[in-house]
């Protein structure tokens, strides 16, 4: 009975890390309903007249654990993708930004699997899938715009390229598309060729998405293609007014 006591209380301080283990912060996020499956919701910015669906795609339950994304849609159009729910796993944080990239280059989830991070890979696409399923039914059974309706959205969407930026590194100059004020996406046209802006690239995008402008923070270790980044981004949308 002696022996079986300290053997309880490590059971119970094992636990303790899994009960308040919280994601990362930049790469994931909790939330209460986060465990409710493909469950869309739309947020209507209505006095732009354009309009953003984000939709969460399903919990896939994988070896290393649940994975979850969600994603905004600018009209059929996949303009950000957020991690709910992921492992806790360097080759997970690293995959990430890799899986995010190539999903708004290709519009899908027909992207590759990222090397060392297979199962994450997986799970990341299945949940991807249900929530571009659920958005295409949704969008199915809504009844079509008129044809001055399509018109005013497609005029109220403006793509705009900033300066070329150029650093010791190379030179960096992006893309800027707007629904209405709204930044859409941003695309690179030049970049340096390095791994560091390689790897900085998706996270800069991401921020500047959730800011809404070009007051984000620096990615450390790219420095200067950040600097770069930014200038040409805030010429961008000056050049937007």
């Amino acid at each position: 009975m002696k022996r079986a006591l300290p053997v309880l209380v490590l059971s119970i301080a094992g636990l303790v890390p899994v009960w308040l283990y919280e994601p990362s912060l930049g790469t994931t996020s909790s939330e209460a309903s986060a465990s409710t499956p493909s469950a869309s919701s739309s947020a209507a910015s209505g006095s732009s007249g354009t309009s953003s669906t984000v939709v969460k795609g399903t919990t896939v339950t994988t070896e290393k654990g649940d994975v979850q994304v969600e994603v905004t849609f600018a009209g059929t159009k996949i303009s950000s993708v957020r991690m709910l729910k992921q492992p806790n796993h360097p080759q997970t944080t690293a995959a990430v930004p890799v899986l995010i990239k190539e999903t708004l280059a290709a519009q899908s989830a027909d992207i590759d699997t990222v090397s060392g991070a297979t199962i994450t890979s997986d799970g990341y696409k299945e949940s991807l899938q249900a929530a571009i399923d659920s958005q295409a039914d949704s969008a199915a059974s809504s009844p079509s715009p008129s044809a001055s309706a399509s018109a005013s959205a497609e005029s109220a969407s403006k793509v705009v390229s900033g300066t070329a930026v150029d650093t010791e590194k190379g030179t960096v100059q992006i893309e800027v598309t707007f629904e209405g004020d709204t930044i859409a996406s941003v695309k690179m046209l030049q970049q340096p060729n390095h791994p560091q802006t390689t790897a900085a690239v998706p996270v800069l995008i991401s921020e500047t998405l959730a800011a809404q402008s070009a007051d984000i923070d620096t990615v450390s270790g790219a420095t200067i293609t950040s600097d770069g980044y930014k200038e040409s981004l805030q010429a961008a949308i000056d050049a937007k007014g």
